[in-house]
């Protein structure tokens, strides 16, 4: 799969836009750390015409305020990713080779397998990254993001 047919870059939250480690309070508030180079690469790709959308197992505030910052859609509390993804193909009519996906653990297998473009973030699982067809040099929340933006935006 060709960088320069995406037209979807499908993003895992927790590992692939943060590092994976979460901040929590004495109230229970959770912060993550994001890396800024990846909202531009993210920018680039919006004003490029691709879209971006963040599919998160979990439901949670950090992920809301930062896909709104970004200007992004977010699909959060996914029991299955891979069928959210799928409906959102489906209603958007992009067909599957068109999708670019970036995860980093077990639940985002499926949604890797049935991608046209697969992509491990470079701390990512072995498993995920044994059915990646690329792997970030950098590692999630660490600008990985931003270089699968550079990926796709430099095969156009």
């Amino acid at each position: 799969m060709e960088s320069s047919a995406i037209c979807l870059l499908a993003l895992d939250f927790d590992g692939v836009m943060t590092d994976n480690r979460v901040l929590v309070d004495q109230d229970g508030r959770e912060a993550v750390w994001v890396h800024r180079g990846d909202g531009w690469g993210i920018a680039r790709l919006r004003e490029a015409g691709v879209s971006v959308v963040v599919i998160s197992a979990e439901t949670n505030p950090v992920v809301a305020a930062r896909c709104r910052k970004l200007q992004i859609d977010s699909i959060q509390g996914c029991d299955d990713k891979l069928i959210a993804l799928q409906l959102l193909a489906r209603e958007r009519n992009i067909d599957r080779e068109s999708i670019a996906y970036v995860g980093n653990d077990a639940n985002d297998l499926d949604c890797l397998k049935w991608v046209g473009l697969p992509i491990a973030v470079a701390d990512a699982e072995s498993e995920v990254r044994a059915v990646a067809k690329r792997i970030t040099t950098r590692a999630g929340g660490w600008g990985a993001v931003r270089e699968v933006a550079d990926w796709i935006l430099g095969a156009r």
